[in-house]
């Protein structure tokens, strides 16, 4: 489904990705790990066009989308959540869907919205709320339904549990193993790992913008050397 081959990218003219390739195929979760610095949110970013890469491609179903612009990737199937900004704090939660869902038809923007709606309940019940009334994990409930209102094939997810306590985390990572079996392809950048790497088929490191490692998921969390380093033990 995506090809990232060789990509070099970063912030003018600081470099922060050295040749970074991954793939994920569309039936697929992939976790990518690391340290800080290491370049994952900057992959994610680079792949959904807000970055530009100076070499490398991305191919996006055969197709290459190495330098096409944010919006004409989501229009392709891809989504984004961002760690940050991710929601509109002065909108309801109804309104926040609905500029999700920027690019559909309005018949179709309020179907989807239905669709959120069963995945997300709580979603259903705070439509008329608010969104700077939430709580944290209801605002990372919300930005991953507005994420879905274009029905991606591919969904990139900037570290969703952050800041979230280990409960409210759980659930959320419920809710995307939920969206992943709505055939939905996921690529996950996480710094506490251990939980996304458990629903994950394969799993990359990053360090210092490079490739480290890549494997199937369980065996990076019976790696020894990976578990001390990077899972903390």
């Amino acid at each position: 489904m995506l090809q990232v081959n060789n990509i070099f990218s970063g912030y003018g003219d600081m470099e922060v990705l050295h040749g970074v390739s991954v793939h994920i195929d569309k039936d697929e979760i992939v976790t990518i790990i690391g340290p800080n610095g290491a370049g994952k949110s900057t992959l994610l970013k680079t792949i959904m066009g807000y970055l530009r890469s100076t070499k490398g491609n991305i191919l996006f179903e055969g197709e290459d989308v190495t330098h096409l612009r944010p919006d004409k990737k989501v229009k392709r199937g891809i989504g984004y959540v961002p760690q940050l900004d991710n929601v509109f704090p002065s909108l309801t939660v109804q309104e926040n869907l609905e500029m999700g869902g920027y690019i559909e038809k309005i018949g179709k923007v309020n179907e989807r919205m239905q669709e959120i709606y069963k995945v997300f309940p709580i979603l259903k019940k705070k439509r008329k709320q608010r969104v700077r009334t939430m709580s944290g994990g209801e605002l990372q409930m919300l930005a991953l339904g507005r994420a879905l209102m274009t029905e991606p094939k591919l969904l990139l997810l900037d570290e969703p549990s952050a800041g979230l306590a280990p409960k409210v985390a759980e659930l959320v990572f419920e809710k995307i193993q939920e969206i992943h079996e709505r055939d939905t392809a996921i690529i996950i950048v996480e710094q506490d790992a251990f939980q996304s790497l458990e629903m994950s088929d394969r799993g990359y490191v990053l360090a210092m913008g490079q490739n480290e490692f890549e494997d199937k998921a369980d065996e990076i969390l019976s790696n020894k050397k990976i578990r001390e380093t990077y899972l903390g033990g």
